[in-house]
C-alpha cells in the first residue's frame, strides 16, 4: 500500500515592505498641484478650447455621432464600468480580503482607509466646485450629478493605485513595485478618459479627477501609514483576522 499523500505547504515570499513615504508625499504634491491648477483654469473659464477639442476628437462634425465601430463603444463602456460604484467596490472588497489572507493586515487596513476617505474627499470636492455636465455632444451613457471633478476618475485612481501600493508590499524589488503602480495609473487613466469618450465629462473634469484621486492615494499612503499600522496591530484587528481565526481553530481541533 503506497504511503499517504502529504499535502504541500504553501510558502509565501518574504513580504511586508513599506512604501517610501517621502516619495509618496512628493508624488502627492505633484498631483495636487496639477489638480489646483485645473481648478483655477476651470474657475477662470479658461478650459473651453481644450474641453471642446477633447469631446469632439472622436465625434463626426456633421451629426456628433461617435467616430468608431459599435464594438469600440461597448469596450469603452466596459472600461468606464471599472470606475463605477459596483465593480470598483467589489474589487476593493476582494483586495481587502486577499490582503488579509496573505497576512498583509497593515496593508489591508491602509487600503480600506484610503478608499473610504477618498470617497469622502471626492464628495466634498464636487460640492465645493460644482459644474454642469457637458452638452456639446450626445451622451453615450447615462450620467448624473455634478461634473467636476469626475467621480469615476477620482475614485478609480484612488482604488487602483492604492491597491497597487498595497500589493507592492509583497516584493522587495523596486522595479516590481514601480511596475504595479504604473500599471494601476495607466488603468485608472483609461477609465478617466472613457468618461470623455462617452460624452459625460469635460476633459478638464477627468484630468482633475484623476490627479486628485492619484494624489489622494499617494497622500494616504504616507499620512495614514502609522494609524493603519497601529490599527492592524490592535487586539480587535487580530480577532477579526481570518488567518488568525483559522490558526486558532486548527489548534483547537488537535487532540
Amino acid at each position: 500500500m503506497p504511503p499517504p499523500f502529504k499535502p504541500k505547504r504553501s510558502v509565501f515570499p518574504e513580504r511586508g515592505f513599506t512604501v517610501d513615504r517621502r516619495k509618496a508625499l512628493i508624488a502627492a504634491a505633484v498631483c495636487w498641484a496639477g489638480f489646483a491648477a485645473i481648478v483655477w483654469l476651470v474657475s477662470a473659464d479658461r478650459t473651453g478650447a481644450f474641453d471642446e477639442m477633447g469631446l469632439m476628437a472622436f465625434r463626426r462634425a456633421e451629426d456628433m455621432a461617435f467616430r468608431g465601430h459599435d464594438d469600440l463603444v461597448e469596450a469603452i463602456r466596459d472600461t468606464t464600468a471599472l470606475g463605477g460604484v459596483l465593480l470598483r467596490n467589489l474589487f476593493a472588497l476582494a483586495a481587502v480580503v486577499a490582503l488579509l489572507f496573505l497576512s498583509l493586515r497593515r496593508e489591508a487596513v491602509l487600503f480600506a482607509l484610503t478608499v473610504m476617505t477618498g470617497w469622502l474627499a471626492n464628495t466634498g470636492l464636487k460640492q465645493f466646485v460644482g459644474r454642469d455636465r457637458p452638452e456639446i455632444v450626445p451622451h453615450l451613457m447615462e450620467a448624473g450629478g455634478e461634473s467636476f471633478p469626475s467621480g469615476h476618475s477620482f475614485n478609480a485612481a484612488v482604488v487602483y493605485i492604492a491597491m497597487a501600493i498595497a500589493f507592492a508590499a509583497m516584493s522587495r524589488r523596486h522595479s516590481v513595485r514601480y511596475l504595479l503602480i504604473a500599471t494601476a495609473m495607466v488603468l485608472s487613466a483609461l477609465v478617466a478618459w472613457s468618461r470623455v469618450l462617452l460624452g459625460g465629462h469635460f476633459p478638464s473634469d477627468v484630468v482633475a479627477g484623476w490627479l486628485g484621486g492619484a494624489g489622494w492615494a499617494f497622500l494616504a499612503a504616507a499620512l495614514l501609514y502609522r494609524p493603519a499600522k497601529a490599527a492592524a496591530e490592535s487586539e480587535a484587528a487580530e480577532k477579526l483576522d481570518p488567518t488568525q481565526q483559522a490558526h486558532t481553530g486548527h489548534r483547537a481541533a488537535r487532540p
